[in-house]
């Protein structure tokens, strides 16, 4: 698991990102958080630990300005649930049912990505198949049309040139 991005947060309410060394806006956080990295947000002075209430920030300016995904209805159920003994098992089931749900995106994607990379190779595998079943088809014609007679000659005079090579290799 990598580890988490260092974001400090100074008086006059802008944020650092130390390991990128400058100053960064909600907006940057947000698209590292969409990338995939971790981060941790501290006051600069006290040390205390704003990650949550920046996420919050991240969250209702993303609801606010960008496109919501959070609906009324659901707010107000998730405003219900706080405070009540159910709130745990709230924030559980929720990580859990988003913890499945971005696995499953990333294997959709994954299958989508092997799909589009050899998007020929069901119809080469059945192009093969059809193949093969017109040889056999070929094949079957021409021993339906070849006079049955011709074959038993045919082998009969294999059968000769056999016997003869055989007798001469016995002198």
């Amino acid at each position: 698991m990598q580890p988490e991005r260092l974001i400090r947060k100074y008086s006059n309410r802008r944020l650092y990102d130390t390991g990128g060394s400058r100053h960064v806006t909600l907006e940057d956080l947000r698209q590292l958080i969409v990338a995939g990295e971790k981060i941790k947000v501290i006051d600069d002075k006290s040390g205390e630990d704003l990650t949550r209430s920046v996420l919050l920030q991240i969250i209702c300016e993303q609801e606010q300005f960008g496109s919501p995904v959070l609906g009324s209805e659901l707010l107000e159920m998730i405003i219900r649930f706080c405070g009540r003994p159910m709130q745990v098992l709230l924030s559980g089931y929720l990580e859990q049912a988003f913890t499945t749900m971005l696995r499953q995106q990333e294997t959709m994607q994954s299958e989508m990505a092997k799909a589009l990379q050899t998007p020929f190779a069901p119809l080469t595998e059945l192009a093969r198949k059809n193949m093969e079943l017109w040889d056999q088809m070929q094949a079957a014609a021409r021993q339906s049309f070849t006079p049955r007679g011709a074959d038993t000659a045919k082998a009969a005079q294999e059968g000769d040139g056999n016997t003869q090579a055989a007798s001469s290799k016995a002198e």
